[in-house]
């Protein structure tokens, strides 16, 4: 018997309206009902360069479903081409129309010839949800916009990183590792966030290779880019938080793009030295046991598990209860990432549980024996649990309602030295 009415911490396919809104001057224009486009648009730093609240949309309703939406959509493209001045137009297609049959391909054909590109992406809720549909619009512009170059720009690298919105600290997380890429002597290429738009897409054939820093997502865009645009890529599973992971991103970015490794060593060093000036000074707080257990969960996507799994256990010597992945996960991956909880130092390995259920992740937080008040960091539906359980807890993945952020992040390592600061600023407020 079901405890309680679960809830998601994603959304639907049809959420990618927000990886297209991290284009710079991109426009989703919707073909589904007019519920799905209300309840997926936020307010919370998805405005850009168009309100979140406006967005055509075709608002297809029964007679469309009866008789078809195909003319209400090309009404809606054409319209949207006069009115609203975007760089990039990208169709997305909710449930009805694609279990109706609509051939939404075809309607966007006819802009071929039009002065602004018009590309869609087939985002049905039942085909997955947003972090997927995050993936069929980054395919969509491989597949119907991009080709192959047969220049490449020396140093040229394409960044894919976190999936915009999805990820409150997104943009910040971007901008640092593109910062970390610039030191190596590269130079980065990132098509979301400020000044990052269609002139960034239109670099993306001439980039010597792809760098995907995800445990999954994007993956199989990169295996696409590879095959029709030639661009090989490198991948590294885990997003680097803090100065060990850090460090080796690093190294395996400079050995694949060929950057000379006392360039690369030079770069750690100084990075380093700074850390660990910082991480020294506070030495007795971390020593503390009054001040935080030894002992945490995380609870999110893979991404955020998995690198603040790494940087607590190989940073700051904390031991991993149960940590879970509440993505859902596609199941080809989770062999290869439950290996990478495995992968800490001082031979300690994380249990990791692929687990959607809210009710039995409470449960097992509930039930473990943390020796001590529990640190979990997750989403903000874990507060209450944590707080039942006199522990400290830090939202840091979807749902975020407790703090609002700008460029805020958590990748590399000034990323490190901050998500310390916000884990021991709630852990010594309870003495205060």
């Amino acid at each position: 018997m079901a405890k309680l009415l679960d809830k998601q911490r994603y959304k639907c396919a049809l959420g990618a309206m927000q990886t297209v809104q991290a284009i710079n001057r991109a426009l989703p224009i919707l073909h589904s009902g007019p519920g799905c486009a209300q309840k997926l648009s936020e307010s919370t730093g998805s405005s850009g360069y168009f309100s979140p609240n406006i967005f055509p949309c075709t608002s297809i309703n029964e007679k469309d479903v009866v008789f078809g939406g195909v003319k209400k959509l090309d009404s809606t493209i054409k319209n949207a081409l006069k009115v609203v001045d975007a760089d990039l137009y990208v169709v997305l297609t909710g449930c009805i129309p694609e279990i109706v049959g609509d051939d939404t391909g075809e309607v966007v054909s006819r802009y071929a010839d039009s002065d602004k590109p018009v590309i869609y992406a087939p985002t049905a809720g039942f085909k997955g949800n947003n972090y997927k549909g995050h993936e069929q619009v980054v395919d969509a512009i491989v597949e119907q916009y991009l080709k192959k170059s047969e220049t490449k720009q020396k140093g040229l690298v394409n960044i894919w990183a976190d999936v915009p919105y999805q990820d409150l600290f997104w943009l910040g997380n971007i901008r640092e590792l593109e910062k970390l890429v610039s030191e190596l002597g590269l130079t980065p290429n990132t098509i979301f966030g400020y000044k990052r738009g269609i002139d960034n897409i239109n670099k993306i054939p001439e980039a010597e290779f792809n760098l995907l820093v995800s445990p999954w997502v994007g993956l199989s865009t990169m295996k696409k880019m590879e095959r029709k645009l030639g661009i090989p890529y490198l991948h590294c599973k885990t997003l680097p938080v803090g100065a060990t992971e850090t460090s080796k991103f690093l190294r395996e970015v400079g050995k694949f793009a060929g950057v000379p490794e006392e360039k690369v060593e030079s770069v750690i060093k100084e990075h380093e030295d700074y850390y660990y000036y910082l991480i020294e000074r506070y030495a007795d707080l971390f020593l503390e046991n009054r001040v935080i257990n030894k002992q945490f969960t995380v609870v999110a996507d893979a991404q955020y598990s998995l690198g603040i799994t790494k940087f607590l256990v190989n940073d700051l010597g904390l031991i991993p209860a149960k940590q879970f992945v509440v993505d859902d996960t596609p199941k080809a991956y989770r062999e290869s990432i439950t290996e990478e909880f495995k992968n800490l130092n001082f031979g300690i390995e994380a249990e990791v549980s692929f687990e959607t259920d809210g009710y039995k992740i409470h449960e097992e937080i509930k039930n473990h024996d943390y020796h001590g008040y529990p640190l979990v960091l997750g989403g903000y539906y874990e507060k209450e649990v944590t707080e039942k359980l006199k522990g400290n807890f830090l939202n840091i993945s979807w749902p975020v309602q407790d703090k609002v952020v700008f460029d805020n992040f958590y990748a590399g390592y000034a990323g490190g030295i901050r998500l310390i600061e916000d884990i021991y600023t709630v852990a010594v407020s309870r003495f205060n």
